[in-house]
């Protein structure tokens, strides 16, 4: 599995991780199966938020890493509504608890809320000091976002944001500032929420073009494009272990100049929208 720099942290993380969103939703043994399958792919960076299943993403998180925490780049999230300094601060340790860890490798704010940046950012440098997080980060964050914290004096590890074939919005501006900062760029729903493009329309058939010549999936394709950059993160989700394997996959997936202007061509960027889209 391919490793680069995540943003200004000291850290090499794997470029294919794993997002946990809904995996409560599924059984149990098949969600542990498929994070130990993932780990032993390479796939150590592990994505997850106290809003997933109301903590219960993280506590099957803390069953799947059991005995291996020190490989692991975990990452939590803190509510909006919790990120005043001292709930930013409670809900890491409620956090903690779930995934029976004493740090986080990276935490992030879910997105704006009413709580001035300035008090997040005491609660994330008070985790700090406390040893309980190593590094903090955003996620749903625009240009106007992020110019904020830098008039604050403050960098975020990362961004992470939807990116995927069909929704491409963050190449526009987040994307080049967050390159030119340092900032990693995770791209959460890669598969654009089960809206993959099928195997008959043109996009597809491009995607399977490229697929057969490496030997790998459509999908592994896709994801190797949305990492194809050194800033470029992505944390599918999976919680079948055969999915996990075919997404690993594309860690070590590097396209040619030609093949990412295929793929490029057959998904075009789009004009920029009003405002950064999330789910």
């Amino acid at each position: 599995m391919r490793s680069q720099p995540f943003g200004t942290t000291s850290r090499s993380v794997p470029v294919v991780g794993q997002g946990t969103w809904q995996i409560e939703e599924a059984a149990p043994a098949s969600v542990l199966a498929a994070l130990r399958r993932g780990l032993d792919a390479g796939a150590t960076h592990i994505d997850t938020a106290e809003m997933y299943g109301s903590g219960q993403s993280e506590q099957l998180i803390a069953q799947a890493i059991h005995g291996r925490r020190e490989a692991i780049f975990l990452v939590s999230k803190v509510l909006p509504q919790n990120a005043s300094k001292a709930g930013t601060i409670a809900a890491c340790e409620k956090s903690l608890k779930r995934l029976k860890t004493d740090h986080l490798d990276c935490y992030l704010l879910h997105w704006r809320g009413r709580h001035p940046l300035e008090d997040t950012l005491a609660g994330f440098e008070s985790l700090r000091k406390d040893g309980k997080i190593r590094a903090w980060g955003v996620s749903n964050f625009d240009v106007e976002d992020l110019a904020e914290l830098a008039e604050l004096g403050a960098t975020p590890a990362c961004n992470q944001v939807l990116y995927h074939l069909q929704e491409r919005a963050i190449e526009h501006a987040v994307l080049p500032w967050c390159e030119a900062h340092r900032v990693a760029v995770v791209g959460y729903s890669p598969f654009g929420s089960g809206d993959f493009p099928s195997g008959a329309s043109a996009g597809g058939r491009v995607l399977k073009q490229v697929a057969d010549a490496h030997g790998v999936t459509a999908r592994a394709v896709a994801l190797a494009f949305l990492v194809r950059l050194p800033a470029l993160f992505t944390i599918p989700k999976a919680a079948k272990a055969d999915h996990v394997a075919e997404n690993a996959a594309a860690g070590d997936l590097v396209l040619s100049a030609d093949e990412v202007a295929q793929i490029d061509a057959a998904f075009p960027l789009g004009r920029k929208p009003r405002s950064l889209p999330m789910i």
